[in-house]
């Protein structure tokens, strides 16, 4: 099993089929890992959905339950640590450009790489994206600390529940507005071609997915609802990979070597 090294980072990562890259970051939220993209709690694995035409690429998010990515928990800068290590591992890949595709808190992720790198991003799918709801505002924030935090700190005798809190609190509390990574104003600037795939549940806001639909200048959205019956869920995949084709450049993979040159 592959892994990526960075200093006290260990980041645990997969990777199938040919053609250009295709980042994909798994749901589950702070327990995403690469397991899960086969388990009920996803509506497809992109792996045999994709891998006959793409380089699908995903890892474990660092520190998450049932993963093997490790590393220090950055209270000052939660969103930021993950996308080093997602960014990371493109960079330990030598793949200068991809598509990424994200579920859950993979939509926050995305537009957190769209501001960092998003000369590097050809092209996004946020899958039932993670967003905040004012009508719960501390819902992440507070089932995080009953499940995710007491097991990290039973698994961590370095990490304790104060550490825990602070790192939430940056990561959902400070930033309890939107899609909790970027701003509207962002959003409304972001040149990258967006493709957005809703869902309705308290944790992933119907109302925040459209609203970024609304906002980003080259996004589009599936149909909806569409993993509610079985046979909508290989048009939404049908409409991803059309999505993904059209933003592919046909040149192929540019590698960091190459664009060096």
């Amino acid at each position: 099993m592959p892994f990526y090294q960075q200093g006290d980072v260990r980041i645990h990562y997969e990777a199938a089929g040919s053609g250009f890259p295709l980042l994909v970051i798994p749901g589950g939220g702070l327990n995403s890992t690469i397991a899960g993209l086969a388990s009920q709690s996803h509506p497809f694995n992109p792996f045999d959905a994709f891998k006959d035409e793409f380089r699908v690429i995903a890892a474990d998010l660092r520190n998450a339950k049932g993963g093997q990515s490790s590393g220090p928990l950055e209270t000052d800068r939660p969103w930021d640590a993950y996308t080093d290590d997602q960014i990371g591992l493109m960079d330990h890949l030598g793949i200068r450009e991809f598509l990424v595709l994200g579920f859950c808190i993979g939509g926050p992720f995305i537009w957190n790489m769209l501001k960092r790198a998003g000369d590097r991003v050809i092209a996004a799918v946020p899958a039932q994206p993670s967003g905040w709801r004012p009508e719960m505002p501390t819902l992440s924030y507070d089932n995080n600390m009953k499940t995710w935090g007491p097991e990290l700190c039973a698994r961590r005798p370095d990490i304790t529940m104060d550490m825990v809190d602070k790192f939430l609190t940056n990561m959902y509390r400070a930033r309890a507005d939107f899609v909790y990574t970027v701003s509207r104003e962002f959003v409304r600037g972001c040149q990258t071609p967006i493709l957005v795939l809703p869902d309705d549940v308290p944790a992933h806001p119907y109302a925040v997915a459209m609203e970024t639909v609304h906002l980003a200048p080259n996004a589009q959205v599936s149909l909806y609802p569409w993993k509610d019956t079985p046979d909508k869920i290989p048009l939404a995949v049908r409409h991803i990979r059309t999505f993904l084709r059209a933003y592919r450049p046909v040149a192929g993979a540019r590698t960091l070597a190459a664009a060096a040159q």
